[in-house]
């Protein structure tokens, strides 16, 4: 389970059949939301602001617009971005763990890890093949651009920096903002107040996995890859509901970043 309130014992299942799983109730998820939209405008301002710190440190302050606009940005710069972004990711699920929450993070959010959850990892592989296929018939170019402006043109040292910060930070801090914070708000927004199955209660928690999965892929900003970034928001959400935790959606978010890290790579 994601974890109940103070005191209660773990159960197996999705997390909103958990009694008194945070976000507890409607009015909390509400709060909780605010705190998700208030994350990300932090994390904006963080990534800005050490951008700039990175830039002036690099002497490359005058001209950091023209650096901004390529297609591969430096390292420093694609690091300082990223760090700054989740700053405000991790911010958001703190706060509403803190605030509305048990208090513990890891209780409120399902941070474990199983043997099972290996399997995230033909999820994510084969997330990129299935997308990769489902584009085919509309001859699309560039897929890899979102991977290429990640990577940058670094090499060696860099690109390990920036491969690692990749593969392991984007999966954990953007599972625990979009799939901790903001599924777990938007379930209990859409869902009835009992927990009983209910033609209700499936199709709010459907409505709350596909919101989850298309606000994923919109603050990507990436127009060609909004469709694959949306179907694939959709599975890590599926995956989180049904088994209660962070663990599975994590390794498959992880794997399906190093195929795609990999493949440019090899293309390179």
């Amino acid at each position: 389970g994601a974890g109940g309130p103070r005191g209660s014992s773990e159960r197996p299942g999705p997390f909103l059949d958990l009694p008194a799983a945070p976000p507890a109730n409607r009015r909390v998820a509400g709060l909780w939301i605010l705190f998700a939209v208030l994350g990300y405008i932090v994390g904006q301002v963080c990534g800005t602001v050490f951008v700039i710190v990175a830039a002036a440190a690099a002497g490359t302050l005058h001209g950091l617009s023209s650096i901004t606009s390529m297609s591969s940005p430096p390292a420093w710069y694609i690091g300082s971005s990223l760090v700054g972004l989740w700053v405000g990711f991790f911010l958001a699920p703190f706060i509403a763990s803190k605030a509305r929450g048990s208090g513990r993070l890891v209780a409120d959010f399902g941070i474990r890890f199983r043997p099972i959850d290996l399997l995230g990892i033909l999820i994510g592989v084969g997330g990129q093949y299935v997308i990769a296929v489902l584009y085919l018939p509309f001859h699309l170019k560039n897929l890899t651009a979102p991977a290429q402006k990640l990577t940058g043109g670094a090499h060696g040292g860099a690109l390990a920096v920036i491969a690692l910060l990749t593969v392991v930070g984007a999966p954990f801090f953007e599972e625990l903002f979009f799939r901790g914070v903001l599924l777990r708000a938007l379930a209990r927004l859409f869902t009835p107040a009992s927990s009983a199955r209910s033609a209700a209660r499936t199709a709010g928690v459907v409505l709350a996995v596909v919101a989850d999965g298309v606000v994923f892929a919109a603050v990507h900003g990436e127009v060609a890859q909004f469709a694959g970034l949306a179907l694939f928001g959709i599975v890590l959400a599926t995956v989180c509901y049904r088994t209660g935790r962070m663990g599975m959606n994590m390794v498959s978010h992880a794997s399906f970043n190093l195929v795609a890290v990999l493949s440019l790579l090899s293309s390179r």
